[in-house]
């Protein structure tokens, strides 16, 4: 019933996720050769190839759909870098990049909905101070409005959404008919009376696995060396203060937190934002009792993908693959907003007027 097209579609954990929903995704698309072979071993329709040779016709033959008749089109077109569009555009202008090739997918197929998600960073980058005023967001959105769809946007925190994660993901919902489409309420909080409501942590989805962990690679001995020295939770401020400069190396003047370095992750809390390799100095991923990053099935646990989901490739593929990913959770709860908004069921109606105090400090969050 709700037939639909998924473009950039990766190692797939938006279109499980929608699919979870009750979503039909009717045809996946991306240039990456072993994300198509990841999509081919799960048994999904797939089609490989540069979107900017594709045409539309040739998507919507595939997926065996007529324009105008998918219910969703959905995908997270890479956005940076951008390219140059135009005498007076900087690299900061997704016109020049393939992002517009998702907005010619959007035109030229016509769901009754979209869906964009992307990096929260594209909330805050400008065009370069000689281009037209105007931020990236701003210039997407007028995009949009340009070819006919209502938007509604935000950044949300997979953590909200029962995912075992913190990680923010700008997304842009459209709608074709006008349609007042909203995104997904928060399922999940930090303090709830109910344990099943409150945020889930990384214990209860990978303690399991301690012993078997699978495929993982290793941290050179340099730094296990440190990390060994580094309890459940913490990081480098934990190391010998003698220690730290040569821990640290050029990273020890520099400013910022860096709290990703020499990083041990907890049990008990959910897992910061699962990167494409968990053994980058500034971004490391270990283990929280085992002197190891975490696992590819690990990784997989955490973005919410099934024990039997394959992933193909080398296993830097299969973490890259993994950490590229949408939480399948928040995900699920994108598309049973859009299931809403179709049905007429995401509101109720009432005469009573909103805003008093009591209202407002319920709903945030």
């Amino acid at each position: 019933m709700y037939k639909s097209l998924s473009l950039f579609s990766g190692a797939m954990g938006l279109d499980l996720g929608l699919k979870k929903a009750g979503i039909d995704i009717r045809l996946c698309q991306d240039f990456d050769e072993t994300c198509y072979e990841t999509m081919l071993a799960n048994g999904k329709p797939a089609m490989t190839g540069d979107i900017r040779n594709i045409e539309s016709s040739e998507i919507l033959d595939c997926a065996g759909i007529r324009k105008g008749e998918a219910f969703l089109l959905c995908g997270g077109p890479p956005c940076q870098p951008f390219s140059t569009a135009g005498k007076r555009r900087g690299i900061n202008d997704p016109r020049g990049s393939l992002f517009m090739d998702y907005v010619r997918m959007v035109d030229e197929t016509r769901p009754r909905f979209f869906v964009f998600e992307n990096v929260k960073g594209l909330t805050s980058i400008a065009v370069d101070k000689d281009g037209e005023p105007g931020g990236v967001l701003d210039i997407i959105l007028s995009e949009f409005k340009r070819i006919g769809y209502k938007t509604v946007y935000g950044v949300l925190d997979s953590v909200y959404y029962g995912v075992p994660q913190f990680r923010e993901r700008l997304l842009i919902l459209g709608s074709r008919d006008n349609e007042d489409v909203f995104l997904p309420a928060p399922t999940h909080f930090m303090k709830h009376q109910i344990p099943q409501m409150r945020w889930r942590v990384l214990g209860e989805i990978i303690r399991d696995l301690e012993d078997d962990p699978g495929l993982c690679t290793h941290f050179s001995e340099e730094r296990l060396r440190f990390l060994r020295m580094v309890p459940e939770g913490g990081n480098w401020r934990d190391i010998p203060i003698d220690l730290q400069p040569e821990a640290m190396g050029g990273a020890w003047k520099s400013g910022g937190g860096k709290v990703g370095f020499y990083r041990r992750l907890s049990y008990s809390q959910p897992s910061p934002t699962v990167v494409t390799s968990p053994v980058q100095k500034a971004t490391m991923m270990c283990h929280p009792t085992k002197d190891r990053p975490l696992s590819v099935r690990e990784y997989a646990r955490i973005q919410q993908f099934p024990d039997d989901w394959i992933i193909t490739g080398t296993v830097s593929n299969q973490y890259k693959q993994i950490g590229n990913a949408v939480p399948v959770g928040l995900a699920e709860a994108v598309g049973k907003a859009l299931l809403a908004t179709a049905s007429g069921t995401g509101e109720i109606i009432t005469r009573r007027s909103r805003g008093t105090s009591a209202h407002k400090k319920a709903v945030n969050y």
